[in-house]
């Protein structure tokens, strides 16, 4: 089956796949091929993706992707969001002070307007440290 992992700044990603994990509002969901049709929300989280059916966990592609939607049809996936980063673009020491800036701004601010976005700077750099967290893993 086909996934395209599609941006505001374009196509991240067009290529077969054997399976992909895609956290949505009802949770992660696996999709195979001959998935049924299905469109769903997309929430920021981790998609995961083996190319091969016998691809083990070690040759699994990691991407952290902001909220969107998703649209399963016959033989393809097309997710459409905001950001999607691959674990290997994420430098991790830079989303973790990005993190800390973000929870300092929290911690600080009155303003209703300037708590959300730092309330969805704060998930944006957890998902980054989480897909960083994935790759070290899977060199090991």
């Amino acid at each position: 089956m086909r996934l395209e992992l599609v941006t505001l700044t374009g196509v991240k990603l067009d290529q077969e796949i054997y399976q992909a994990n895609i956290p949505t509002t009802e949770g992660e969901i696996g999709v195979f091929p001959d998935h049924e049709d299905l469109v769903a929300i997309a929430v920021p989280g981790v998609i995961s993706v083996r190319n091969r059916k016998d691809d083990g966990d070690d040759r699994t592609e990691f991407f952290a992707i902001s909220g969107g939607v998703v649209e399963i049809s016959g033989k393809r996936i097309r997710i459409l969001v905001d950001e999607a980063e691959h674990g290997e673009e994420i430098i991790e020491a830079e989303s973790r002070a990005a993190l800390e800036r973000a929870m300092k701004l929290r911690d600080e601010t009155d303003d209703q307007i300037e708590l959300e976005k730092a309330h969805q700077l704060i998930d944006r750099h957890q998902v980054r440290l989480k897909v960083a967290e994935l790759r070290r893993r899977k060199r090991r």
